[in-house]
């Protein structure tokens, strides 16, 4: 009976209010804090928008090592938890929670991994099941990512070990672009090489550090043999992606018509023979 209030006692003294009060005040503080770095973060990546990726790759680890370790050291500094108590109670609470938080001690394992594998970054554009957009912060428990439709869709992190993602630009402020064109067979694609080029080059969200190309292949398209021509380059920032996409695909049409390429709205239907 001694050791029952004993161990009551303990349980009484470690959930004390004002320990309760002080615990919830030092997390909202590591909250406060992990907001105002964010908050300075964005600033510095208007300043320097040539490191916005390292900036960001660098607050989401400061912001995953607080939450973590944050809430740990301030468990242990309010409570003081005693060896009495933790055996006490150590063991039936370990698998309460254990049950109770399985998915997300394995979500938190599978953000360590993650940060530290690295198969995508912070400001990636990546492609995940039927989801493509820029990764937007790689949390404790899930990964948030932003479509090019601007939807927020959330990811648990356990996902990312067991399904394949691609990253478009795998830390990189330059991605590659690909943008199609359809013309006649009876086009010269030299010509229409060159003036696809043009435009390419001469625009403003294009990356020229690296090399454009420009790929033909002969398709069909509504009982016609056509050319595909799959321009590849560079966008400056992958921020820029659609802006680039738009671009070149309006003044690239607009060459092409200009100078007379048949395009496969104007040419004549017929079938095409076995």
């Amino acid at each position: 009976m001694e050791t029952n209030n004993d161990i009551s006692l303990l349980i009484f003294d470690f959930f004390k209010l004002d320990k309760i009060i002080l615990f919830i005040f030092l997390i909202c503080c590591i909250f406060v804090v992990v907001k105002v770095v964010s908050a300075w973060s964005e600033k510095l990546q208007h300043k320097l928008s040539g490191k916005r990726l390292v900036i960001l790759q660098i607050t989401t680890v400061f912001s995953f090592v607080t939450y973590l370790f944050g809430f740990l050291g301030i468990f242990y500094y309010v409570f003081q938890p005693s060896k009495e108590l933790l055996v006490a109670v150590g063991g039936s609470a370990a698998v309460a929670f254990g049950f109770a938080l399985k998915d997300l001690v394995g979500s938190m394992i599978a953000g360590f991994i993650l940060l530290f594998d690295r198969p995508f970054q912070v400001g990636d554009r990546v492609s995940f099941a039927d989801v493509y957009g820029e990764i937007k912060s790689i949390g404790l428990r899930s990964v948030r990512l932003n479509t090019l439709d601007d939807n927020l869709v959330t990811i648990p992190n356990s996902k990312f070990l067991t399904d394949v993602v691609s990253s478009g630009n795998s830390g990189a402020l330059d991605m590659m672009v690909v943008i199609p064109f359809h013309f006649s067979i009876y086009q010269d694609l030299k010509e229409v090489r060159n003036l696809l080029y043009e435009v390419v080059i001469t625009s403003r969200f294009v990356y020229l550090e690296k090399s454009v190309s420009i790929v033909f292949e002969e398709v069909a398209m509504a009982n016609n043999f056509i050319i595909k021509a799959n321009v590849k380059a560079y966008v400056i920032d992958v921020k820029y992606e659609k802006s680039f996409l738009s671009d070149v695909t309006t003044r690239g049409n607009q060459v092409l018509n200009d100078n007379r390429i048949l395009r496969p709205s104007t040419l004549q239907s017929s079938p095409i023979s076995s």
